[in-house]
């Protein structure tokens, strides 16, 4: 089965879908067949670009082909949904940009649908692929480092207030939270787990939504998570992993990581570096032609059931931060 090319959709021709596509590209046994947008003229443009041989000026078009076997769903997050559900509806099977939608109850319509349906779906969080992030959680997993006690992560960056833009505005659900924040709780999450407590707060820019803000996570063990995400000013963009026998720091931007570092308890550091494929998406397109080609219909990296979960953490954080 693994001589099987994947032939994808792309639904959306922004910046996203852009690097994703060129990663698509760079990869053997994958294939773009077809991209969707909701005007003809810009998906023959995006098409013409990448040497797609389908375009669509229209979702639904893009859905209905029966010869794509997976789409990627690039919209900004209030389409993710729509998008999304669209397509299994048609019976085709979906990476989804992250986060995976906008709310809770929207990723549950949506898990359940696939389910129902007997598609794969997969919330694109490209950073639980990434090489260097599965060996940091083999690490965790082994007792490397002992018992985790504390995750820090940061991911915040300088955007000039501009409540038209998609990361400002309240049309297409922006702010820090669910565009940045999603990072470093995925990150969190994935080696804590569901925490036990959560407390937020933030900076809220003119229009209300949340442009400088603070996570932290509690867990029964003594663990805790120290997240931050931001709009207003460029942050370091690591992350650190600390237990009771040592600790792992994760090189800038932790989110595709060219390095990390362990250290022991009486030993000397160890760097483990990677160059990283492409813009660093290819990972992930990789892990979900294993899963197709497996007939898997979820990822063991990022499964769906922890994608609604992360979602009603966010749930939770956004209604602190309305506060």
């Amino acid at each position: 089965m693994s001589d099987i090319t994947i032939k994808w959709g792309i639904l959306g021709t922004g910046l996203i879908a852009q690097v994703f596509t060129e990663d698509l590209l760079r990869l053997p046994g994958h294939k773009v067949l077809a991209v969707g947008s909701r005007a003809l003229g810009t998906a023959d443009a995006f098409a013409g670009r990448n040497g797609i041989p389908r375009a669509y000026g229209s979702y639904e078009e893009l859905a209905a082909d029966g010869e794509v076997d997976v789409v990627y769903v690039a919209t900004p997050h209030t389409g993710h949904y729509p998008g999304a559900a669209l397509c299994l509806e048609a019976g085709r099977a979906v990476l989804v940009e992250k986060p995976f939608t906008v709310t809770a109850a929207e990723s549950e319509q949506l898990v359940s649908l696939a389910r129902e349906r007997g598609l794969f779906a997969m919330e694109a969080m490209w950073t639980r692929f990434n090489p260097l992030i599965r060996q940091l959680r083999e690490l965790v997993a082994d007792g490397t480092i002992g018992e985790v006690k504390a995750v820090y992560a940061d991911f915040a960056e300088h955007f000039p207030y501009d409540p038209s833009h998609r990361i400002w505005s309240t049309d297409t659900a922006g702010g820090a939270l669910l565009d940045l924040g999603i990072y470093p709780l995925s990150f969190a999450w994935m080696l804590l787990g569901a925490p036990d407590t959560v407390q937020a707060t933030t900076a809220p820019a003119p229009n209300g939504v949340d442009s400088n803000t603070g996570i932290l996570l509690g867990y029964a063990s003594g663990a805790v998570g120290l997240l931050h995400c931001g709009l207003l000013a460029k942050s370091p963009q690591t992350a650190t992993v600390i237990g009771t026998k040592g600790r792992v720091e994760v090189a800038t931007p932790f989110f595709r990581p060219p390095a990390m570092t362990l250290h022991r308890d009486g030993a000397e550091p160890e760097t483990f570096t990677l160059e990283v494929e492409g813009h660093g998406y290819t990972y992930q397109a990789e892990e979900v032609a294993r899963c197709l080609r497996a007939g898997e219909l979820e990822s063991p990296l990022m499964p769906l059931d922890e994608s609604l979960a992360i979602l009603g953490t966010i749930d939770t954080i956004a209604a602190q931060l309305r506060t």
